[in-house]
Order: C-alpha cells, then structure tokens, then sequence
C-alpha cells in the first residue's frame, strides 16, 4: 500500500504499549524505517496528547527535509469502550493531525473506521479469536493485529500457525502477527506463515528510546519463559506478566488464578487504578527469554534487519535442497 511505500527497511510495526511508548521511541522507530506507535493515554490529556503528535511530526518532518528519505508512517492506539472518557476528544485530535494509522482495541466500530478512512487513515485493530475477527471485518478494518499466545499485554491463547490461516480463510486485509518475536529470524518466520508485518512490543521495551523503567529492563533481560505469568488478577482481563513483578507487589501463585482483578485502591478511578497497577506490576510476553540487551532503536533496527536476510537466506537454501516441480 502507498502509506508503506519506499518507507520501511522491515514489516514491523512496534507495538503501542501502555505507559511504554513516547514521541522518543516513535520518532525513533520511523526514522529506522518501522512503524513506531503509541496509546494516546500515555499523555495524562487530549491537550498533551495533541502537543505529542505535533512533535513526533515535527520531528519526522526534519528528518524527511534533512535526508531526503521518507520515515515509516507512525500509529496511535485508541480505547474503544466506554470506559475511555477521551475516546471522542482523541479521536478528533487524531483527525486534525491525519494520523496514518490508528490501533484500536476493545471493540472495532464501524462510525471510528469510517471517521478514519475520511482522511485517508488505515485502521488496524486487535483480535484474540476468529469471532472478534468477523467483527472488526464487518466494521470495517483494514488489518488484523493476530494477538496470540505468549504475548505481552492482553494475549490470547491460539497458536500463531492456525491462527493466522483461519484469517487469512476470510480477510483479504493487512494481517499482523504478535507474539514472542524479538528478532529479525521471527520477523521471518511470521511472513512465513502467512502474515503481512510482525507486531513486536516486549522487544521494544528494551531499548534506550523507551520510557521503561531500568528496574523494568533488567527484568526482561534477567527472565525466560517460565518467568512469564497469565493472569486476570491485574486489571481483570487477561494479560501476560513477569512473575517477579507480581511477587514483588504480594500477588502469589494461589493468586494468578483470580478471575477478577485485585483492588489497587477503592479512592482512584478506573483509569487511575489501571495506570497503578501497570506501573509497579511490569508486562512483557515469553520473547524475553532472546532479550539480553538495551540497546538504541537503530543498533537494534539494523541488526534485524541482518538477521531477516540471513534467515531469509537460510530458508531458500532449504528449499534449493528439494525437488522442484
């Protein structure tokens, strides 16, 4: 499509993650040829919220006037659900600044699709199962972010290799893949199955552009996949956790089975309590058991992109070794 035309050097889109992702990591993505993202609830207001996405413009603006190049368009995601008193106010600001793309997540809406494609947007929104597929296709999405297991945040539990074909089976669209990928091999691996990007978050928590806490990155490059815990017992949807950030809060093992969520505190409201919780209780999906660094969004970037052609490398000289025809 001509928003991605001539702008990427790898299909990956770096995931909007709460509290994670700032104008720095954007910027930092699009300028390395990824799509850089961002919920639009990491600003405390609409007001800041509308001051970031005239500096990550401002910025993509200097570096496209400076080089010569085109970055990678950048994303913003956006709560659908009528928890988010922002949703209207956001999405307006959105429309001003003609964001390129828009991630939604809990609940697809034809109106927001339509709103978006007035102004040339694309929209992709996050699926966990083939029911919520069919629904977001009905309203209307031009990708589906294919949310599986071993994810950070809000996984699902299917497997990526069925996952992806089943939706293939009825969209002809965008389809992204996420789920434990942290280097340029997985890149490769999700375009083998059948998906269009890669959709990578805990990877991106670990680099210097971020806003994560060092305690956070540590963590990450400290823990493997028996270190990573599924669990409704945070905010009261499932959502996949590193274990010793839950201990460190109090929440045992006989805990992590909890249907709902704990109580953070009965004086904050809902978004307060939420942002609470994900503060001191630290996401991430069992892809850190391949992160053992913190390294700049470019040293990063270039290096996948090495390791995308090696494997892409290796996969053909596979394949030479069959018969063909």
């Amino acid at each position: 499509m001509s928003i991605f035309e001539n702008r990427l050097k790898l299909p990956v889109v770096a995931a909007p993650m709460f509290l994670i992702s700032g104008p720095k990591l954007v910027t930092s993505c699009c300028r390395n040829g990824v799509v850089g993202t961002f919920p639009a609830l990491n600003q405390r207001s609409s007001e800041g919220f509308d001051q970031w996405l005239t500096e990550i413009e401002e910025d993509l603006d200097a570096y496209e006037q400076k080089t010569g190049k085109k970055a990678a368009p950048y994303g913003v995601n956006l709560i659908v659900h009528h928890t988010n008193p922002r949703l209207e106010a956001d999405l307006e600001i959105c429309v001003k600044h003609k964001v390129p793309i828009i991630i939604t997540s809990l609940g697809a809406v034809a109106g927001l699709v339509d709103t978006v494609h007035a102004y040339g947007g694309l929209v992709f929104h996050d699926v966990i199962n083939k029911r919520h597929a069919e629904k977001a296709v009905e309203a209307g999405v031009d990708g589906l972010i294919c949310v599986c297991a071993g994810a950070g945040g809000h996984a699902g539990l299917l497997n990526p290799m069925p996952f992806v074909k089943e939706i293939r089976s009825f969209f002809d669209g965008i389809i992204l893949l996420s789920g434990c990928m942290s280097d340029g091999g997985d890149v490769a691996s999700a375009l083998q199955i059948g998906a269009d990007f890669a959709y990578l978050g805990t990877r991106f928590i670990n680099v210097t552009e971020s806003r994560a806490d060092e305690g956070y990155r540590q963590m990450i490059m400290d823990s493997g996949t028996a270190d990573i815990v599924y669990t409704a017992a945070v905010s009261g949807v499932n959502a996949n956790f590193l274990r010793k950030s839950l201990e460190s809060m109090g929440i045992t093992k006989e805990m992590w089975s909890l249907k709902g969520k704990i109580d953070f505190g009965k004086e904050l409201d809902a978004a307060q309590a939420e942002a609470k919780a994900w503060k001191t209780i630290w996401s991430a999906g069992q892809g850190v058991a391949t992160i053992d660094d913190n390294i700049p969004v470019e040293i990063l970037i270039n290096r996948m992109h090495r390791e995308f052609n090696e494997a892409i490398d290796r996969q053909n000289a596979v394949a030479s070794t069959f018969l063909q025809g």
